[in-house]
């Protein structure tokens, strides 16, 4: 995501926590896709707003982010190293040598040294042979929302055209990073080459949405069920359950499926599910509906809005 997290959400850098979720669930409520099937663009409005929230409602993420040590996407940014920074360290080999810009990367600077010595047949230190590990490689992963919750395998191709089986662990997260041992830049002078980094960022999904280990889902129901009370079938991520809806709920009303989140690969007790209901008409309102709601009306006066009037005045 190249977006700015901040911009996503309509805030600015100084939001406090409080803000930044007030305004997800704002947004989610004009952007889901399940609330707003016309909007063609309201899936993408949901998948830029759900990135945004899940870096900076970490509070340890969002500081990185801020201190620009991760992007956007949680992804790390390699800490810039130069020549001067070590150039007087005790047993600094370069010390002697000229012709380094002392504005050069470190890793630059080394892979030019190596390069040139490796051609005359290696470089010999105290005559002993030289070697040294390679570099750690960095790369940046999607993983689909499912796959990170609940754990799998994703084949990924590498730069030298082989691929690995990548084990995805169950609970993974944004900004998560996976260890490929000996995938990394080749080993110079027959050293070990170094390793692959992972860094895993989460998909957006367009029913559940994740806070920590919880799962969020908003589950429409109609009248009847509304009023009469029903079991339905809710969507959690291991498949659907049953679930009870209690005589008279209004539409927001939030139940709670215990231990439906995401449970951890060390084997931390699973988060919970939410399920937030909303009430849908019926596609089309037939003649003995409107007619039974009318002469509802003209027998009931509840008006459900007279308190949150009056307390608006005070």
């Amino acid at each position: 995501m190249t977006t700015d997290p901040y911009h996503s959400l309509g805030l600015a850098k100084s939001a406090t926590q409080d803000q930044i979720k007030a305004a997800y669930r704002k947004l989610v409520r004009t952007s889901h896709p399940d609330l707003h099937p016309d909007d063609a663009g309201a899936e993408a409005r949901f998948k830029a707003i759900a990135a945004a929230h899940d870096l900076l409602k970490d509070a340890d993420r969002r500081a990185r982010f801020d201190a620009g040590e991760i992007d956007a996407e949680g992804a790390e940014r390699p800490p810039r190293h130069y020549y001067r920074d070590f150039a007087d360290a005790p047993g600094n080999p370069y010390q002697q040598e000229r012709g380094f810009d002392t504005q050069a990367e470190s890793g630059d600077a080394f892979a030019a040294f190596l390069r040139q010595h490796a051609r005359g047949g290696g470089a010999d230190f105290g005559g002993r042979g030289f070697a040294a590990a390679g570099p750690d490689l960095r790369y940046t992963l999607e993983v689909p929302f499912l796959v990170a919750a609940r754990g799998g395998e994703l084949p990924i191709t590498l730069p030298d055209g082989g691929s690995v089986a990548l084990k995805i662990p169950q609970g993974a997260h944004d900004g998560q990073t996976l260890r490929l041992r000996a995938k990394g830049g080749a080993g110079f002078g027959g050293g070990p080459s170094g390793d692959a980094l992972i860094i895993l960022t989460v998909g957006p999904h367009t029913v559940f949405r994740r806070e920590g280990d919880d799962i969020l889902v908003t589950l429409p129901i109609t009248i009847d069920e509304a009023v009469l009370g029903a079991k339905v079938s809710a969507p959690t991520i291991a498949g659907p359950v049953s679930l009870t809806i209690p005589k008279g709920t209004s539409s927001g009303r939030v139940m709670r499926l215990r231990g439906r989140g995401v449970a951890r690969a060390s084997g931390k007790a699973a988060g919970d599910q939410f399920v937030e209901l909303r009430i849908v008409l019926p596609p089309v309102v037939d003649d003995s509906l409107r007619a039974f709601m009318a002469e509802w009306r003209n027998t009931n006066s509840i008006d459900p809005r007279a308190e949150l009037l009056n307390e608006a005045m005070t």
